[in-house]
């Protein structure tokens, strides 16, 4: 808004933050199962430091401009790659096999404690000190992440994986892994599937609020908490459903359940249909969160160490790398039917997602007890 940005550019912004899955996403995964986790957290984080500080510099000179908007999403977009591979891939180094499930389902929560805080001061900030200078918050999260990353004493060990094979070949290693795991090949399509239209509606949602909807900046970023209240109580009741259900069949029955909710984000208005937008994340948000423990799980105790990153690279290539099309495609598409129709489409699309759980042998396990029988093609 700050820089009268349209749809179209708006959707470039939105694929540019995540592209960087798409074009390093594989090799990154063979550079992370070859360095120490941690520290290609650290680097990562602190590169996000400096180029999400150069927002409001460039702002205070009068250099702020879409196109170094461009810039700065794309290699932020670089080092999130890097942090997110690293990150899944570090977590079974700090906890027992067994404390996994209970281990993800806790930064779930602290995720969407974070996520649920965010946008509502972002959008009192927004306000009080304009877009530019809010951004100085998010840098200095990026910082505050190195700082407790150093904090942690259990030692970051050398990759388990010391050889130097070609980098192609490295690649070739994870992509095969994932694509003879039937479980693991269900989730990558369905989370592409759910990302490529919800990355739509994500890039769009600001536009269609103010814009359409005509809310302000303040009540914009109450109703972006509403994801966060869904991560929070996903987190939070996740362990006792898996319990009950076994965590096989939460991964799958959340997203199904959860899937038609989407439908109501386009029926937002500035009456008391406005409740539509947070029910609607709410329910998304809550089903992801239960969903997401139980993969990231399920590829954590699955998968060889030395592979992890490897795997962990190429289900984010292939799950991830579907964001910036759909971020693409919700602009080109807002641009020529307008916001709100392309979110009906969006959403009505990302009702194909729970598909290719329902045709894996998901639907007929309780628990991850891994058989190769039950997963492998």
């Amino acid at each position: 808004m700050a820089l009268n940005a349209g749809p179209t550019e708006v959707g470039v912004l939105s694929a540019l933050q995540t592209v960087a899955f798409l074009l390093i996403g594989l090799p990154a995964g063979v550079w992370v199962d070859r360095l120490r986790r941690r520290r290609v957290m650290m680097a990562s984080d602190l590169a996000r430091f400096v180029l999400l500080g150069s927002i409001p510099l460039a702002g205070q000179l009068g250099l702020l401009s879409i196109e170094l908007m461009f810039t700065v999403a794309l290699l932020a977009g670089v080092a999130q790659v890097f942090n997110d591979v690293a990150d899944q891939t570090y977590l079974p180094q700090l906890v027992d096999t067994r404390q996994l499930g209970d281990g993800n389902a806790k930064l779930e929560v602290v995720r969407s404690g974070a996520f649920l805080a965010g946008p509502g001061v972002g959008g009192a900030l927004v306000q009080l000190l304009g877009a530019t200078r809010t951004l100085t918050a998010t840098a200095l999260g990026a910082l505050a992440s190195v700082l407790f990353l150093r904090s942690i004493t259990v030692p970051d060990p050398p990759p388990a994986d010391t050889r130097r094979d070609p980098l192609l070949h490295g690649i070739r290693e994870g992509l095969a892994y994932v694509r003879q795991d039937r479980l693991l090949l269900a989730f990558a399509a369905s989370s592409a599937i759910a990302n490529l239209c919800v990355s739509g509606v994500t890039g769009l949602s600001v536009l269609f609020l103010a814009q359409d909807v005509e809310l302000a900046p303040g009540v914009i970023g109450v109703l972006f908490m509403s994801g966060g209240i869904g991560g929070l109580l996903g987190g939070l009741t996740g362990g006792r459903l898996a319990a009950r259900f076994g965590v096989a069949r939460v991964t799958w029955m959340a997203a199904v359940v959860a899937a038609p909710s989407g439908l109501l984000l386009p029926f937002t208005e500035a009456d008391w249909r406005v409740v539509c937008f947070p029910l609607a994340s709410m329910a998304l948000s809550w089903a992801a969160t239960l969903s997401n423990v139980g993969q990231i799980t399920y590829r954590q105790t699955s998968t060889p160490d030395h592979l992890l990153g490897r795997v962990n690279a190429s289900v984010r290539f292939m799950t991830w790398g579907a964001m910036p099309l759909g971020a693409l495609l919700g602009g080109i598409v807002a641009q020529q039917i307008g916001v709100r129709q392309a979110l009906w489409v969006l959403m009505a699309g990302r009702l194909l997602a729970f598909v290719p759980l329902l045709l894996s042998p998901l639907p007929r396990m309780r628990d991850f007890a891994k058989s190769p029988a039950q997963v492998s093609s």
